[in-house]
């Protein structure tokens, strides 16, 4: 199955519904699907490898994902943000492209290249009659390209083929699930696979769009009341600053009667961060949804009555789970191993395994799954004796203090749950003693104050001793990229620039 064939059952089942508001205008999915054709032959006689997308979310994004399913040719979103000397050096690993580059971006003039302005794109294809075109139905062949985002390194080429994806949309998604009034609020960035899976999954349950292509927590809220937005995703970071924005503009959530269910995922979600959530918005379904580009998307989810469960439980386990990313999907299996490849049993933490038919696990064509189909996350974590899981950071950032493992997550969870700390993170530097030592930077809550020796006393009388920082560093804001993950490796340069 071709992932094109969700927005051509879309568009037959309810042609005239809308599919996509951008910047206040409508387009049906009679003419997405008939823009997507329109793409894919122009696709197919540009005598390009792969069809690549610069530029923030627009029309342009479902058609040229699905424009390129149909053409048989790899979709490759890259981010709009790099910088010319970053950005190059994937432009070259896509050589030669139909490049849609939006006017943010440098001029692009490469031999054999089709490039092409965004706007001029979604000119063309959203005009003319209507086409047939060829398609290639080849389920094994690769949709989608990702570039990770290189943050410790030269970025990987994930490759998603078209049964992974359309994997996961069958079995998460009911066809024509949403109501003709729903409309799904998105703000991720179209080259995240949250932003893939947000356009896939909202085209087959045939619920409207509404774009957001640069976040703003005042705009995100104005688009709420007044595009009667029923349902969102947020990152952790997006949400902390909508409740901020509620806050300053004393807004009332109820103001937002029609808003029903907020996902969130991305990075990890302060305990603190979704109580308050929970709290001020009592009528929404809550979803932490846990995944992984290599995954094709969500493979757990903490569902809305397991958020519900947790917030007031007197069980301490219980309430712990809001701290989770909760249970494997169905079609997924979940373990974590030791260093060994050892299955490890409940609350113990290692290494985070996955398995299931919407497991990719592949790079540039170099599959890293095992013989038996696993893929390592390097994701670190436990899961509890219910099978819910729980996250404590890359398997990297362990910092390892003299043969001792320390979870980062360990220390940050709780110091989160501190009145005076709005945000922190716990990183290792070398110690020529212990070989590594923890090291941490903290946000103080506004109008809050809080000493480095406070910090360390109130850490030494919930933890061991093993886990007080050796160093402590205040900053107004913790470094994150855009899709809300904490970028562990700026937060140690800023160690390593105190002691040069």
């Amino acid at each position: 199955m071709n992932i094109a064939l969700f927005l051509q059952m879309a568009a037959e089942a309810c042609p005239d519904r809308p599919a996509l508001t951008h910047h206040g205008k409508h387009y049906t999915y009679a003419q997405l699907f008939s823009a997507a054709k329109r793409a894919a032959l122009y696709f197919s006689t540009g005598n390009c490898k792969f069809v690549c997308l610069l530029d923030t979310s627009s029309p342009a994004t479902p058609i040229a994902l699905m424009g390129a399913a149909i053409a048989g040719i790899p979709y490759v979103p890259l981010n709009y943000r790099l910088s010319e000397e970053q950005i190059t050096p994937l432009l070259d690993r896509i050589s030669p492209a139909y490049l849609i580059s939006g006017p943010r971006n440098e001029t692009y003039d490469f031999d054999g290249w089709v490039v092409q302005d965004s706007a001029d794109f979604l000119s063309d294809v959203l005009n003319g009659e209507d086409v047939e075109v060829t398609w290639h139905e080849d389920p094994s062949a690769v949709a989608v390209q990702l570039f990770t985002s290189g943050t410790t390194g030269i970025p990987k080429a994930a490759l998603l083929r078209h049964e992974h994806l359309v994997s996961y949309i069958l079995g998460s998604v009911e066809f024509m699930g949403a109501l003709e009034d729903e409309a799904a609020l998105v703000s991720v960035p179209p080259y995240h696979i949250a932003g893939i899976s947000a356009a896939m999954s909202n085209i087959y349950a045939c619920r409207r769009v509404v774009q957001l292509p640069d976040f703003d927590a005042a705009e995100w809220l104005r688009l709420v009341a007044d595009e009667g937005v029923t349902s969102a995703f947020v990152v952790p970071t997006m949400l902390t600053r909508i409740i901020k924005e509620i806050d300053t503009a004393k807004l009332d959530p109820k103001t937002f009667p029609r808003l029903m269910s907020i996902a969130y995922g991305g990075g990890k979600m302060p305990v603190p961060v979704i109580e308050l959530a929970l709290k001020l918005f009592p009528g929404v379904n809550f979803t932490n949804a846990y995944g992984l580009t290599e995954t094709s998307s969500t493979i757990a989810l903490l569902d809305p009555d397991d958020h519900r469960a947790a917030v007031d439980h007197d069980d301490t386990a219980v309430y712990a789970r809001l701290g989770s990313v909760g249970k494997p999907l169905p079609s997924v299996e979940i373990e974590v191993r030791d260093e060994d490849g050892k299955q490890l049993g409940p609350f113990e933490p290692g290494e985070i395994y996955v398995r299931g038919p919407q497991v990719s696990g592949e790079y540039d064509g170099r599959s890293v799954l095992d013989a038996d189909g696993w893929f390592p996350t390097r994701d670190a974590g436990y899961l509890d004796d219910d099978g819910y899981l729980f996250l404590s950071g890359r398997a990297d950032d362990v910092i390892v203090r003299g043969g001792e493992n320390i979870s980062p997550g360990e220390i940050e969870d709780l110091l989160h749950q501190h009145p005076a700390i709005a945000d922190t993170a716990a990183v290792g530097i070398p110690s020529e003693e212990w070989g590594e030592v923890v090291a941490l930077t903290v946000v103080v809550a506004t109008g809050q104050s809080i000493t480095e020796d406070e910090i360390r006393s109130h850490i030494r009388e919930h933890l061991r001793s093993s886990r007080v920082p050796e160093a402590i560093h205040f900053t107004l804001e913790l470094p994150y990229n855009e899709t809300g993950k904490l970028l562990r490796r700026v937060v140690r340069d800023w160690f390593r620039h105190e002691e040069d």
